[in-house]
C-alpha cells in the first residue's frame, strides 16, 4: 500500500487532474524500473504471524532494519510504520506484511541486486529474534483472526469500508502478498498501448507467478487464490477495465474513470479523515461532506489514485499488479518480464498483435482461468501455456535488444532474469504446482512444511 503523497498545490480546473498523469511522461533514455515485493513474517517456533509489538514482531523488525542498516523511520500517530533510504521505503501492507517498494533504477541487474540486499538485511535481524520470511502469494493457513491490523489509519479506514463491498476485501488486506513492478512511458499514445498490453497479458502474469494454491490450512481449488481474491474485492475499483480499449482512451479518460472510483480518505496534519463512499467529484466542487468548503490539492488527488486497484493502473508511472508474491527468482523475474516487453518498440508492438484481437470477454475469462488453472488455462483456443511462451519470447528479444550489461560486462543483457519462467513454459508448472505436488507427496498434506522449505 502507498504511503500518503505530498506536495502539489490546489486543484482549480478539471485538466491540472490529467496534466498530473502526462508529467510523468520522460524520454526513453530516462525510463527506470522500480520493484515492489511482499512478503509474510512469522515466528519460527509457533509459525504464527507477527503482532506489532513485542520481542519478535514487525515493530523489532523495522527498528533493527532502522538501527543495523541506517534506515530513517517513518511514523504516523507515534508508530513506527516505514523506512527510508536512498530513494527506496520499507513500508506494511494491513496484515503486516512486509513490503520493499524499490529505487527507480536502470537495469534489471541493479534491480535484482537490490533484493538481494534487501533479503540479505532482513535475514539479519529476523534470525537475531527467531523470525522468518516468506514469498507467498497467500497466507498458507492463517484464519483472518489470526492476522493483526496495523496502526495505519488507511488501513482502519479501509478495514470498515471492505466489510461492505465485495466479500474478498479483508482477505486482500491481511493474507495476500504480490510482486510488481512500475514502469514508464514516454508520451500519450505511448502509455495507451503500455497499458492496453499490460491489462491484456496481466492473466498471462497472474499463470506464470501463480503461487498460492491455499487457504487455512488445504487445497482451495485455485494456482492463484491471491488473484481469486481481487475477483470479489470491490468492483468499483478493481478489473480488467474495458473501456481502456476504448477508441479515444488516454489521461482525460483514465481522470474521468478515476473520479467516479468513491473515496476512501483525505490525509490532513498526519491523519486520516474519513470520506468513504464520498465523491472526489464533490470535493472538486468545495463540497465534500467530510471537509464542507474545501478544495483539494494535486496530493490528495495523488492519494485518491493510489485507492484504485485494477490488474493494471497508471499514475505517473505504469503499475503490473497481476503476479503473486513467490521466491527469489521470481522476484527478479517480473521486472524482466515486462521490461522486455514494454521498453523496447518491437517487443511491444509484437505483444500489441498478440493481444489486440481480443474481446473484453476473453480478457476477463483469461484473468479467470489464469488463477484457477495456471498454464493450463485455455479459453476459446487460446492456450496459455503456448500463449506464455509466446510472451516470454518476445520478452527475451526485447531484452536482448535493450542489451543492458551487467557483473562489470561479464553478462551482455538482462535476459538470463527469466530463466525461470522459460522453464515453467517449457514444463507447464508454476510455482502453484510445485507446492501441490510437494503437499499430496512427502508434505503429507501438511501445509506448514512450507515454511521449513520455501522461507527466504
Amino acid at each position: 500500500m502507498s504511503i500518503p503523497q505530498s506536495g502539489g498545490g490546489p486543484v482549480e480546473s478539471h485538466e491540472q487532474l490529467a496534466e498530473y498523469l502526462a508529467a510523468g511522461c520522460k524520454p526513453k533514455d530516462q525510463w527506470r524500473i522500480g520493484t515492489e515485493h511482499e512478503k509474510f513474517g512469522y515466528c519460527k517456533d509457533t509459525l504464527k504471524p507477527l503482532p506489532y509489538e513485542g520481542e519478535r514482531s514487525i515493530h523489532a523488525m523495522l527498528s533493527g532494519l532502522r538501527d543495523q542498516f541506517d534506515w530513517t523511520p517513518v511514523e504516523e500517530g507515534g508508530h513506527l510504520i516505514g523506512l527510508e533510504k536512498d530513494g527506496a521505503n520499507i513500508s506494511l501492507e494491513p496484515g503486516g506484511q512486509l513490503e520493499l517498494s524499490g529505487a527507480t533504477l536502470e537495469t534489471i541487474h541493479e534491480t535484482c541486486d537490490e533484493v538481494n540486499d534487501h533479503l540479505a538485511q532482513v535475514k539479519a535481524v529476523a534470525d537475531r529474534i527467531g523470525v522468518g520470511f516468506i514469498g507467498l502469494g497467500a497466507a498458507p493457513h492463517w484464519t483472518h483472526d489470526d492476522m493483526p491490523l496495523m496502526p495505519k489509519g488507511r488501513y482502519k479506514l479501509m478495514d470498515g469500508y471492505m466489510r461492505k463491498v465485495g466479500s474478498m476485501g479483508l482477505t486482500m488486506m491481511r493474507r495476500t502478498c504480490t510482486v510488481q513492478v512500475n514502469l514508464d512511458f514516454a508520451s500519450e499514445s505511448d502509455m495507451v498501448q503500455k497499458l492496453r498490453v499490460a491489462l491484456a497479458l496481466q492473466p498471462v502474469a497472474t499463470a506464470l507467478f501463480a503461487n498460492s494454491p491455499f487457504l487455512e490450512g488445504k487445497p482451495n481449488g485455485h494456482k492463484s487464490w491471491r488473484s481469486r481474491v481481487w475477483r470479489d474485492l470491490d468492483a468499483d475499483r478493481t478489473g480488467m477495465l474495458p473501456f481502456v480499449f476504448e477508441d479515444g482512451f488516454g489521461f482525460e479518460r483514465w481522470v474521468d474513470y478515476a473520479l467516479d472510483v468513491p473515496m476512501y480518505f483525505v490525509y490532513r496534519d498526519g491523519k486520516y479523515v474519513d470520506a468513504l463512499g464520498q465523491s472526489f467529484r464533490d470535493f472538486m466542487k468545495g463540497e465534500l461532506p467530510a471537509l464542507p468548503g474545501e478544495k483539494p490539492t494535486l496530493s490528495d488527488w495523488a492519494d485518491h489514485l493510489t485507492t484504485i486497484f485494477p490488474e493494471a493502473r497508471i499514475k505517473k508511472f505504469l503499475e503490473m499488479r497481476g503476479a503473486d508474491g513467490g521466491p527469489w527468482r521470481r522476484l527478479c523475474a517480473l521486472p524482466a518480464f515486462w521490461v522486455g516487453i514494454c521498453y523496447d518498440q518491437t517487443s511491444l508492438d509484437a505483444a500489441w498483435d498478440v493481444v489486440k484481437d481480443w474481446t473484453a470477454e476473453q480478457r476477463e475469462a483469461l484473468r479467470v482461468e489464469a488463477s484457477v488453472h495456471g498454464l493450463q488455462a485455455k479459453v476459446e483456443g487460446i492456450d496459455m501455456q503456448q500463449l506464455a511462451a509466446t510472451c516470454v519470447e518476445i520478452a527475451d528479444a526485447g531484452l536482448r535488444a535493450r542489451a543492458k550489461p551487467g557483473a562489470g560486462g561479464m553478462i551482455p543483457d538482462e535476459s538470463h532474469f527469466l530463466n525461470a519462467l522459460k522453464e515453467s513454459v517449457e514444463s507447464g508448472s508454476v510455482p502453484a504446482d510445485d507446492l501441490m505436488a510437494r503437499f499430496d507427496g512427502d508434505w503429507n498434506e501438511d501445509v506448514t512444511r512450507v515454511f521449513g522449505e520455501f522461507s527466504y
